[in-house]
């Protein structure tokens, strides 16, 4: 049973053996990437790097789901990256655009 369900990935024409499975899981590291920069502060944010990504995500997110066959790593892939993309945008302008400065100090 679990040999014949490898043996299907493995021939699957999306599988392993093709760049289709390759290349949206190398983009899994730019997703996990800007996951961890979530700790870093929005001032040290990119806005082309933070655009790139969230466009990259929303259009090949889009076009994921019109190639043949189906690609749901790749989908999967875009659809955190351009989650995360639009999370960072949102942190920057927040901070640029909206933020009041500096917190004052709580009294005591």
């Amino acid at each position: 049973m679990a040999t014949s369900k490898l043996q299907a990935l493995w021939n699957h024409p999306a599988g392993p053996k093709t760049i289709h499975f390759w290349a949206p899981t190398f983009k899994w590291g730019i997703s996990i990437a800007n996951i961890v920069d979530f700790s870093k502060p929005p001032e040290k944010l990119s806005y082309p790097q933070q655009i790139a990504v969230t466009a990259t995500g929303l259009i090949w997110s889009r076009y994921s789901t019109v190639i043949t066959p189906k690609n749901w790593n790749l989908f999967s892939v875009n659809v955190a990256m351009a989650g995360t993309g639009i999370t960072q945008l949102t942190r920057k302008i927040q901070h640029d655009y909206f933020s009041e400065g500096e917190a004052a100090p709580a009294k005591e």
